[in-house]
């Protein structure tokens, strides 16, 4: 009897630790897979080029905003990977000259347009502010809202912090695409 329940603590010590080192090697893994994920990465790669913001601040956004969900829609309006609210649909397709006369608000269900829209916005807000932190609020509260902040020194654009932002909503959701972009960054 004692012979077998040393051979079980023998394997149990050796099976143990194996789990473990497993279980440490495949975190990453599904932690892009479920967690992180990367999807519509053509469309991710090209426009996120084209309008220069990283890539893993763009998966961050779709993450923060629809979880990848193409069909997403927000209870205020917004569409899409991207969350594209109407007028902002408006704003960019002016900024997008004529490349895209025949594009209507509903086709924000398409990745292609919904990510190149959302792209040219980021990419915009980002040449504007200088920094991910201040674009993701942009993104959120819209530039005016922004504006107002930096002109009040509410929020110094030198020295962002999210918890100087006035909006409870607005902080939340720069802190969670913001950590959803280190996550991208450390991840891939």
């Amino acid at each position: 009897m004692a012979k077998k329940a040393k051979k079980k603590r023998t394997k149990a010590i050796i099976i143990v630790p194996i789990i473990f080192l497993l279980a440490a090697l495949a975190a990453p893994w599904l932690c892009r897979l479920f967690v992180y994920p990367k999807a519509y990465e053509e469309y991710v790669e090209k426009y996120s080029g084209d309008f220069g913001v990283d890539e893993n601040f763009i998966y961050a956004v779709i993450n923060t905003e629809s979880g990848f969900d193409e069909n997403a829609r927000s209870n205020v309006g917004a569409v899409g990977l991207m969350q594209i609210m109407e007028d902002a649909f408006k704003w960019t397709k002016r900024s997008l000259d004529a490349q895209h006369t025949d594009i209507e608000y509903d086709d924000m269900l398409t990745p292609e347009y919904n990510i190149e829209y959302g792209c040219c916005m980021l990419g915009y807000y980002y040449k504007k502010y200088g920094s991910y932190e201040l674009s993701a609020a942009a993104y959120h509260a819209g530039t005016n809202q922004v504006d107002i902040w930096l002109e009040d020194g509410t929020i110094d654009a030198n020295d962002i912090d999210s918890d100087d932002i006035p909006s409870d909503a607005t902080a939340h959701y720069v802190r969670k695409v913001m950590r959803a972009y280190e996550a991208y960054k450390a991840l891939y």
